[in-house]
């Protein structure tokens, strides 16, 4: 269902592939960004961005549940974070490596940005992701 290109006339990428190809035919979820925000709507880690981090990959995997599918059937990632130092922005795929998400690896896209939507978010993920058939040994 899921194929994971990592092409070798390329630059190796450190925890990512440089494609992913999915068969026609296979249901996907296209899931909007995942933010830092509590059941309860509180911002998570203010001014923390390791720490919003956390709690979107953990939303996000909320995200992926409530559809059937898990962070390993992740395809795909843009990764938003409000950020021009790359130090920064590595602390946080550093949380997104750990996450599960680099199992196959997912292709993904880190971005600093300006800003993002919600008063002091500094993190955001948006995913796109195979749901398996249930039965299929891949859910």
């Amino acid at each position: 269902m899921l194929k994971r290109v990592t092409v070798p006339t390329l630059s190796a990428p450190p925890t990512y592939s440089h494609a992913s190809v999915v068969e026609a035919g296979t249901r996907l979820a296209f899931l909007a960004g995942s933010v830092p925000l509590d059941a309860e709507g509180k911002l998570v880690g203010a001014g923390d961005p390791v720490r919003q981090a956390e709690q979107v990959i953990a939303n996000l995997g909320e995200q992926l549940q409530a559809v059937g599918s898990d962070l390993a059937q992740v395809a795909y990632t843009d990764v938003y974070v409000v950020s021009s130092d790359p130090a920064v922005l590595s602390q946080v795929w550093d949380v997104v490596e750990a996450s599960g998400l680099s199992t196959g690896p997912h292709s993904s896209t880190l971005l600093g940005v300006a800003c993002l939507g919600y008063t002091g978010q500094l993190v955001e993920i948006t995913a796109t992701a195979v749901v398996p058939e249930p039965g299929s040994g891949q859910d």
